[in-house]
Protein backbone atom coordinates (compact mmCIF):
# COMPACT_ATOMS: atom_id res chain seq x y z
CA UNK A 1 0.00 0.00 0.00
CA UNK A 2 1.13 3.49 -1.02
CA UNK A 3 -0.04 6.44 1.27
CA UNK A 4 1.60 10.08 1.44
CA UNK A 5 3.32 9.91 -2.42
CA UNK A 6 3.09 13.31 -3.97
CA UNK A 7 5.40 14.66 -6.51
CA UNK A 8 6.02 16.07 -10.12
CA UNK A 9 8.36 14.73 -12.77
CA UNK A 10 9.14 16.86 -15.42
CA UNK A 11 11.44 16.35 -18.90
CA UNK A 12 14.82 16.80 -18.45
CA UNK A 13 14.76 15.07 -14.88
CA UNK A 14 15.14 11.39 -13.66
CA UNK A 15 12.96 10.16 -10.65
CA UNK A 16 14.55 6.99 -9.19
CA UNK A 17 11.97 5.48 -6.85
CA UNK A 18 14.10 2.73 -5.10
CA UNK A 19 13.02 0.79 -1.52
CA UNK A 20 12.71 -3.17 0.11
CA UNK A 21 11.12 -5.43 -2.29
CA UNK A 22 7.32 -5.61 -1.57
CA UNK A 23 7.80 -1.42 -0.63
CA UNK A 24 5.43 -0.95 -3.62
CA UNK A 25 8.08 0.28 -6.43
CA UNK A 26 6.14 -1.76 -9.29
CA UNK A 27 2.48 -0.79 -7.97
CA UNK A 28 4.06 3.30 -8.36
CA UNK A 29 5.15 2.54 -12.11
CA UNK A 30 1.79 0.65 -12.73
CA UNK A 31 -0.56 3.16 -10.94
CA UNK A 32 1.65 5.93 -13.27
CA UNK A 33 1.28 4.05 -16.31
CA UNK A 34 -2.39 3.97 -15.62
CA UNK A 35 -2.31 0.56 -15.61
CA UNK A 36 -3.73 0.30 -11.53
CA UNK A 37 -6.04 2.71 -10.06
CA UNK A 38 -5.40 4.53 -7.06
CA UNK A 39 -7.73 4.38 -4.26
CA UNK A 40 -6.87 7.65 -3.08
CA UNK A 41 -5.37 10.89 -5.43
CA UNK A 42 -4.60 11.42 -9.10
CA UNK A 43 -2.31 10.98 -11.37
CA UNK A 44 -1.74 13.57 -14.32
CA UNK A 45 0.13 14.55 -17.16
CA UNK A 46 0.00 18.06 -18.91
CA UNK A 47 0.55 19.09 -22.09
CA UNK A 48 1.13 22.48 -21.51
CA UNK A 49 -1.24 23.38 -18.91
CA UNK A 50 -4.22 21.03 -19.91
CA UNK A 51 -4.61 17.66 -18.15
CA UNK A 52 -4.65 14.76 -20.88
CA UNK A 53 -7.42 12.63 -20.90
CA UNK A 54 -5.83 9.00 -19.64
CA UNK A 55 -7.56 7.36 -22.77
CA UNK A 56 -4.42 9.43 -24.67
CA UNK A 57 -1.65 8.73 -22.27
CA UNK A 58 -0.48 5.93 -24.37
CA UNK A 59 0.68 8.79 -26.67
CA UNK A 60 3.29 9.59 -24.11
CA UNK A 61 3.95 7.23 -21.55
CA UNK A 62 6.65 4.67 -22.71
CA UNK A 63 6.94 1.54 -20.18
CA UNK A 64 9.11 -1.49 -19.73
CA UNK A 65 8.59 -3.45 -16.81
CA UNK A 66 9.33 -7.28 -16.02
CA UNK A 67 5.68 -8.42 -17.02
CA UNK A 68 5.36 -6.59 -20.11
CA UNK A 69 4.19 -9.05 -22.88
CA UNK A 70 6.31 -10.14 -25.75
CA UNK A 71 4.98 -12.74 -28.24
CA UNK A 72 7.23 -15.67 -28.27
CA UNK A 73 6.25 -16.82 -31.46
CA UNK A 74 7.29 -13.51 -33.35
CA UNK A 75 10.31 -12.45 -34.28
CA UNK A 76 11.86 -9.06 -32.48
CA UNK A 77 10.83 -6.97 -35.90
CA UNK A 78 7.42 -8.98 -35.87
CA UNK A 79 6.92 -8.04 -31.93
CA UNK A 80 7.83 -4.07 -32.94
CA UNK A 81 5.78 -4.05 -36.29
CA UNK A 82 2.79 -5.27 -34.00
CA UNK A 83 3.18 -2.66 -31.29
CA UNK A 84 3.60 -0.12 -33.73
CA UNK A 85 0.48 -0.87 -35.18
CA UNK A 86 -1.25 -0.90 -31.89
CA UNK A 87 -0.02 2.68 -31.61
CA UNK A 88 -0.89 3.82 -34.95
CA UNK A 89 2.65 4.27 -35.84
CA UNK A 90 3.89 3.74 -39.20
CA UNK A 91 7.74 2.45 -38.93
CA UNK A 92 9.83 1.21 -41.68
CA UNK A 93 11.36 -2.63 -40.82
CA UNK A 94 14.22 -0.78 -41.03
CA UNK A 95 13.73 2.24 -38.63
CA UNK A 96 12.58 -0.88 -36.21
CA UNK A 97 15.86 -3.06 -37.28
CA UNK A 98 17.91 0.27 -36.36
CA UNK A 99 16.58 0.42 -32.67
CA UNK A 100 16.64 -3.04 -31.99
CA UNK A 101 20.20 -2.63 -32.82
CA UNK A 102 20.87 0.09 -30.87
CA UNK A 103 19.70 -1.64 -27.88
CA UNK A 104 22.31 -4.44 -28.66
CA UNK A 105 20.74 -6.82 -30.52
CA UNK A 106 22.16 -8.84 -33.42
CA UNK A 107 21.21 -8.23 -37.14
CA UNK A 108 21.08 -11.98 -37.20
CA UNK A 109 18.57 -11.69 -34.49
CA UNK A 110 15.82 -9.63 -35.33
CA UNK A 111 13.91 -12.11 -37.43
CA UNK A 112 14.34 -15.01 -35.37
CA UNK A 113 11.17 -15.95 -32.45
CA UNK A 114 12.07 -14.38 -29.49
CA UNK A 115 11.23 -17.42 -27.56
CA UNK A 116 14.61 -18.59 -28.66
CA UNK A 117 16.06 -15.33 -26.76
CA UNK A 118 17.68 -15.02 -23.97
CA UNK A 119 16.24 -13.14 -20.59
CA UNK A 120 18.67 -10.48 -21.92
CA UNK A 121 17.57 -10.25 -25.38
CA UNK A 122 14.07 -10.25 -24.44
CA UNK A 123 14.84 -7.37 -22.07
CA UNK A 124 16.09 -5.31 -24.78
CA UNK A 125 12.89 -6.73 -26.58
CA UNK A 126 10.95 -4.94 -24.16
CA UNK A 127 12.66 -1.65 -23.89
CA UNK A 128 12.56 -1.25 -27.61
CA UNK A 129 8.76 -1.68 -26.66
CA UNK A 130 8.51 1.33 -24.82
CA UNK A 131 10.80 3.28 -27.05
CA UNK A 132 9.56 2.98 -30.76
CA UNK A 133 7.24 6.05 -30.50
CA UNK A 134 10.28 8.42 -29.07
CA UNK A 135 8.14 8.95 -25.93
CA UNK A 136 7.70 11.96 -23.71
CA UNK A 137 7.24 10.05 -20.16
CA UNK A 138 9.56 6.78 -19.91
CA UNK A 139 8.54 4.69 -16.85
CA UNK A 140 11.11 1.90 -16.40
CA UNK A 141 10.18 -1.04 -13.79
CA UNK A 142 13.69 -2.66 -12.87
CA UNK A 143 15.09 -1.75 -16.18
CA UNK A 144 18.07 -3.91 -16.32
CA UNK A 145 17.16 -7.30 -14.88
CA UNK A 146 18.83 -9.86 -16.85
CA UNK A 147 21.02 -7.44 -18.65
CA UNK A 148 24.84 -7.91 -18.23
CA UNK A 149 27.59 -5.42 -18.07
CA UNK A 150 27.43 -4.23 -21.94
CA UNK A 151 23.28 -3.91 -21.35
CA UNK A 152 23.65 -2.31 -18.52
CA UNK A 153 26.37 0.58 -19.85
CA UNK A 154 23.59 1.07 -22.71
CA UNK A 155 20.72 1.29 -20.35
CA UNK A 156 22.99 4.06 -18.66
CA UNK A 157 23.46 5.56 -21.76
CA UNK A 158 20.11 5.21 -23.02
CA UNK A 159 18.55 7.41 -19.85
CA UNK A 160 21.70 9.70 -20.18
CA UNK A 161 19.55 10.54 -23.91
CA UNK A 162 16.37 10.32 -22.63
CA UNK A 163 17.11 12.71 -19.79
CA UNK A 164 17.73 15.62 -21.97
CA UNK A 165 13.89 15.48 -23.81
CA UNK A 166 11.73 13.40 -21.51
CA UNK A 167 10.69 12.84 -17.80
CA UNK A 168 12.00 9.91 -16.96
CA UNK A 169 11.17 7.50 -13.76
CA UNK A 170 13.67 4.41 -12.77
CA UNK A 171 12.20 1.84 -10.31
CA UNK A 172 14.99 -0.18 -8.64
CA UNK A 173 17.21 -1.96 -6.17
CA UNK A 174 20.16 -1.74 -7.85
CA UNK A 175 23.08 1.05 -6.42
CA UNK A 176 24.06 1.61 -9.94
CA UNK A 177 20.41 2.52 -11.38
CA UNK A 178 20.11 5.37 -8.23
CA UNK A 179 22.60 7.46 -9.24
CA UNK A 180 21.27 8.30 -12.32
CA UNK A 181 18.22 10.06 -10.47
CA UNK A 182 17.84 13.90 -10.05
CA UNK A 183 15.41 13.00 -7.65
CA UNK A 184 15.38 9.98 -5.47
CA UNK A 185 11.95 8.37 -3.61
CA UNK A 186 12.69 5.87 -1.40
CA UNK A 187 9.74 4.10 -0.25
CA UNK A 188 9.59 1.93 3.06
CA UNK A 189 8.47 -1.70 3.43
Amino acid sequence: MLRGISGQVSPGRVLVVTGPNGSGKSTLINVLAGLLRPSEGTVRYLEGQQPLPQQVWHRILGVCAPDMAVYQEFSALENLSFFCQLRGLSRSQSELAELLQGLGLAAGDLRRPVGQFSSGMLQRVKLAQALVHDPQVLLLDEPSSNLDAAGHQLLAALVGRFRTRAAVVVATNDPREVTWGDEILELAA
